[in-house]
């Protein structure tokens, strides 16, 4: 039987998050109780996140700057990081898109999630 209950009140969000916790460290196997267990806990914390929660999720760029402000960075740095101080200064001016591999850069070097790089959405 699997260890899982509704999440409803704070507490209750609270033993999920430590619950789930354990996963991001060991990743169940897929078809294992536990990986059946992973997903459940993440719908329901998922789904009280979106009722609770709610917050748009920033565009690419504003993402970007809010990391470079929190790990007091400059634009030189996201150049160094993608590779390309030019590339970065079109990126940061909304001239150019990042692509794929630069996303991922971003999300594993400066941890940014990723659905917040690829958002497909034009920003203003």
């Amino acid at each position: 039987m699997m260890d899982i209950r509704s999440i409803k009140t704070e507490a209750d969000y609270d033993w999920g998050l430590a619950e789930i916790e354990q996963y991001f460290e060991h990743e169940p196997a897929p078809g294992t109780p536990a990986a059946e267990r992973f997903d459940v806990l993440t719908t329901l914390i998922e789904a009280y996140e979106a009722k609770h929660w709610h917050i748009e999720a920033p565009y690419p760029v504003a993402a970007i700057l809010e990391a470079m402000d929190r790990l007091d960075l400059k634009q030189a740095d996201f150049g160094r990081l993608i590779g390309s101080r030019s590339r970065a200064s079109e990126i940061l001016a909304r001239k150019r898109l990042l692509t794929m591999k630069q996303a991922w850069t971003l999300h594993e070097q400066w941890r940014i999630p990723a659905e917040v790089l690829l958002r497909p959405t034009v920003e203003g």
